[in-house]
């Protein structure tokens, strides 16, 4: 990172960093109206803001949220948490109240842009936060417990949770996290493939490893899974011995073939198409459209 910048808006940019040790104090009602605030002036699509934010100060609600994500317990030591949805039914019911046509919830395009808005907002208020002295943490595992959610803030119809982010003034100064550079992240006018190479010396960099990570028994017995789903048998021999040449795990065995297990993550695919159905966007189904004159 640069050791000076330009100006205070960059520095925060650039020292984010997720803290998950908050202290026990309360964010001030001004202070987080403040945060708030600047999530509601993110930008959004046609300017229609499809989005609308649980705020949660509840420390036993925290704690189910806690419990729900994950036994994540830094969600029950977090002062505030805000659970960001998209939310069409505001839209619907100002459409009906105007007598104006609403096929949102059945229109991909609608979804793809409300998703992106309902993110920025939650982005503002993440920069927001570190600018005013708190510190943040997104969580993304709401999407494991997306009907108890629905349930327990009451969310009506074509209301969906997105992310949740957890604020509070932190114990210590989290420290940001290395990142790709900006050579192997942006491309000049068209896509290019960085040599082999390049490319596994970019991420050595990113994630440096002291050592291997150990291949207990239990982690091979994992990694075998995810890769024999993955690739097949024979994929997953090459792979194995690549563990037992190595001594142990690298990152990228250890991200798809130990954490975000290649067998697991594209399970459920259905039923989260499901869910979505259950609270009224259909914008994954074919539409028919009514071309009728009444």
């Amino acid at each position: 990172m640069p050791q000076e910048y330009p100006n205070d808006t960059i520095k925060v940019l650039f020292e984010r960093a997720s803290c998950r040790s908050f202290e026990d104090k309360p964010v001030e009602s001004d202070v987080l109206t403040l945060v708030l605030d600047a999530g509601i002036h993110a930008a959004s699509g046609g300017n229609l803001q499809p989005f609308s934010i649980i705020k949660v100060e509840d420390v036993a609600a925290s704690s189910r949220l806690a419990d729900l994500c994950g036994d994540q317990q830094f969600i029950a030591q977090a002062p505030v948490n805000l659970l960001f949805c998209i939310d069409f039914w505001r839209l619907k019911r100002w459409a009906q109240l105007e007598h104006a046509p609403f096929t949102a919830t059945s229109s991909f395009r609608h979804f793809w842009i409300s998703f992106q808005d309902t993110i920025i907002a939650a982005q503002n208020v993440c920069t927001a936060a570190d600018a005013v002295g708190l510190g943040s943490v997104y969580v993304g595992s709401v999407l494991e417990c997306f009907r108890e959610l629905r349930e327990m803030f009451a969310l009506p119809e074509a209301v969906f949770p997105v992310v949740l982010l957890s604020l509070g003034y932190p114990k210590l100064q989290a420290r940001p996290r290395r990142k790709l550079p900006v050579s192997v992240v942006v491309h000049d006018g068209k896509y290019r493939d960085i040599p082999d190479d390049d490319l596994l010396r970019v991420f050595a960099e990113k994630y440096p490893l002291s050592a291997p990570i150990e291949a207990t028994p239990e982690r091979l017995g994992t990694f075998r899974a995810a890769c024999n789903a993955a690739g097949g048998p024979e994929f997953a021999a090459r792979c194995l011995e690549r563990v037992e040449q190595a001594g142990g795990f690298n990152m990228v065995q250890r991200y798809f073939g130990l954490h975000y297990c290649a067998n697991r993550m594209p399970m459920d695919n259905t039923k989260f198409l499901e869910i979505l159905g259950e609270v009224g966007f259909h914008c994954f189904e074919e539409y028919v459209l009514d071309r009728s004159d009444g």
